[in-house]
């Protein structure tokens, strides 16, 4: 049979049983379980776009079903993958400036962290996005603390000799120069990591330190408070040639149910680290908090450390480091 005759028969075919020839499934996926509150944010998206009717659906493969942590940016880059929430500083390899999106001190409060949503410094690391073929729907910082198996992390000292995980580049270095040993992970391997002794001490969000139940191994937590050290930016991400090659009405939808879902974001993510230290209180964990000499301190460790890195190795490094510090 003609193969041109065969194609338009599919196509007639189609309008006749009333399936729109625009009718478009998406996959979402992202290393967290569906407590979290990333897969919340995640699903609102569903479920709004779907509300929407606009012959668009969104599938969500949760807790790394799909792909594993640390392999989600390059699968959206290429259209292999059409979204992922993802902890865009795992992706620094690709890209050293996305290493600033998770840096020791350089947001300190959730307030500051959605001025730095809005500030030039995102406009720029949105534009190196697009130059992989990803954009940003939906914008977020997660705050995050330090928990142990073995004594209370509030300064530098106390991490003297334990093998650490801290998730980006920049608080690597910096536990590096306090005299900790690193180990890289991804926040769903901390667990397994802690109870093989693998891990003495990590850094991870709020969010996560629930959501993956660190709260059962660790015997001493010191939480994001009024202010922190630890602010990754985990947003929500979709390959562009996809967006682009959606309806306007689609894309309308998309812009929609994101604008939503990342007002919800931010709203909750402060409430992440009251929860953590409810969660990890009834779990019988000791609380540490840092004092103002504690916090002061990583911060001058920091700019020793990760901050004269940065500026020496990455290209244009001062300009960006600049940029992203100076938003107040």
């Amino acid at each position: 049979m003609n193969v041109t005759r065969l194609a338009s028969w599919a196509v007639a075919a189609t309008i006749a049983l009333g399936a729109p020839l625009s009718a478009k499934e998406l996959r979402l996926s992202h290393q967290f379980a569906t407590g979290d509150l990333r897969h919340k944010v995640a699903q609102m998206v569903a479920d709004d776009v779907a509300a929407a009717d606009v012959d668009l659906t969104i599938k969500i493969f949760p807790a790394s079903s799909l792909f594993k942590a640390n392999d989600q940016y390059i699968p959206v880059t290429r259209g292999q993958l059409d979204m992922t929430l993802f902890p865009l500083s795992y992706a620094g390899g690709q890209q050293p400036v996305y290493n600033l999106t998770l840096f020791p001190g350089l947001i300190e409060s959730h307030e500051h962290a959605r001025r730095v949503n809005d500030s030039p410094f995102m406009q720029e690391m949105e534009t190196v996005l697009n130059g992989d073929d990803v954009m940003t729907l939906v914008h977020g910082y997660l705050a995050g603390g330090f928990a142990s198996v073995d004594g209370c992390i509030r300064s530098p000292a106390d991490v003297k000799g334990k093998t650490v995980r801290a998730a980006g580049k920049g608080f690597e270095e910096m536990l590096e120069a306090a005299g900790a040993s690193i180990a890289s992970m991804p926040s769903s391997e901390n667990y397994n990591a802690m109870q093989q002794n693998i891990l003495h001490a990590l850094n991870t969000s709020s969010s996560s330190f629930v959501s993956f139940r660190l709260y059962e191994l660790a015997k001493c937590y010191t939480p994001a408070t009024d202010r922190a050290l630890w602010f990754m930016y985990q947003p929500l991400l979709i390959n562009k040639t996809t967006f682009d090659g959606l309806t306007p009405e689609q894309q309308q939808a998309l812009r929609d149910a994101s604008a939503k879902a990342e007002a919800y974001y931010a709203e909750e993510a402060a409430k992440e680290d009251a929860e953590s230290v409810r969660v990890f209180q009834e779990a019988g964990v000791e609380i540490a908090e840092m004092s103002d000499e504690d916090f002061q301190a990583w911060k001058d460790l920091a700019q020793e450390s990760s901050y004269k890195i940065f500026a020496a190795e990455v290209p244009d490094g001062e300009r960006w480091l600049e940029l992203a510090t100076s938003v107040e």
